[in-house]
């Protein structure tokens, strides 16, 4: 659940990412030119300055799921509070930067401050407008979504490296609504909706800030990373995926059965979409596999290299995570 409600808070960043851009406009389904740049600082300013409470459904792969999202803004302050429907109880927390995860079944509690490389979204992020050198807009005309009337647009990939982006916004507030990611011959592959929305209610930040206190009998996890480049830690991406940039390093503590050692991760952005590299030693009591797989979205690949184990992670074509695993290379 976690991944896509991330995911779906992050996706509204997407105005502040096409602003800058939007001049350079985009055209509608008859090819007319629309103003991308009047809706996409809608759907901006919606994301951080409308209150609203709801039920959004997620869907992968053939599993759906659903959570209640709530999201209250006063001044420059934000909170926001995710709460898992189905299976194991999860319940996410934010205010600002400070983000609570909490598993009331295990009596666990993460905190968390988010950072550009923490996949935890920030509803002021830059993104780069660089986004629309990879990404065609179009608009698609109208649709109904949770009883409300919403202007439908799509982010089409201009190479097969990536996957399209179909955007549904409130045409009263901006709010995203829905938002879908499409693969070939126009197949969703994970779709993200409110299936009932309340929009424009009085903030309730005592639902987040008490709840997110309430840590009686909890273990307290509170993860731990150094910012570093993967040029200092003897590794290097020889051939940047086309469209994609570093977007950050980080490295992190690891419990083996061997004793302390550390993950690394990178992140690599197109100014949309994200893949995520991880680099750890290899174990041979650790039972790992190579591993070649999608899920909804999501593609996953995973292989040895050497002495160590290499996990790249994106919401993109499998060959697009080939590509990286070919041009990372060990340099001592």
């Amino acid at each position: 659940m976690r991944g896509l409600a991330w995911r779906w808070l992050s996706i509204v960043a997407l105005a502040s990412m096409l602003l800058p851009a939007a001049a350079a406009g985009g055209v509608d389904a008859n090819g007319e030119p629309i103003d991308a740049r009047a809706w996409l600082a809608r759907i901006h300013s919606a994301a951080q300055q409308v209150n609203y409470q709801g039920t959004m459904v997620f869907s992968a792969s053939g599993t759906l799921s659903s959570s209640r999202v709530s999201h209250f803004c006063v001044g420059e302050q934000y909170y926001e509070r995710l709460e898992a429907l189905d299976g194991r109880q999860q319940r996410v927390y934010r205010m600002n930067d400070a983000v609570h995860t909490l598993w009331p079944q295990l009596k666990v509690a993460v905190i968390e401050k988010r950072t550009p490389i923490s996949g935890l979204p920030s509803p002021m992020q830059a993104i780069e407008p660089r986004a629309l050198d990879q990404y065609a807009l179009r608009k698609e005309g109208s649709e109904r979504i949770a009883g409300r009337d919403a202007q439908v647009f799509v982010l089409q990939p201009r190479d097969e490296l990536r996957y399209a982006q179909r955007l549904w916004a409130d045409k009263a507030t901006g709010l995203m609504l829905r938002a879908d990611l499409v693969g070939p011959q126009g197949v969703v592959l994970e779709s993200a909706a409110f299936s009932e929305v309340e929009i424009g209610i009085k903030p309730q930040l005592e639902s987040v800030t008490q709840e997110a206190r309430r840590l009686d009998g909890y273990k307290i996890v509170r993860p731990q990373q150094q910012y570093t480049q993967l040029e200092a830690e003897g590794w290097a991406i020889e051939r940047m995926v086309p469209g994609f940039r570093n977007a950050g390093c980080v490295k992190r503590p690891l419990e083996t059965a061997a004793g302390a050692a550390q993950v690394l991760q990178a992140v690599f952005s197109d100014g949309l979409t994200h893949v995520s590299l991880f680099i750890e030693p290899y174990e041979s009591r650790r039972q790992f596999a190579d591993l070649d797989g999608q899920i909804g979205a999501t593609s996953t690949l995973r292989q040895r290299r050497g002495e160590y184990w290499i996990t790249l992670m994106g919401d993109v074509p499998a060959p697009t995570l080939k590509a990286f695993a070919d041009a990372l290379e060990r340099r001592r």
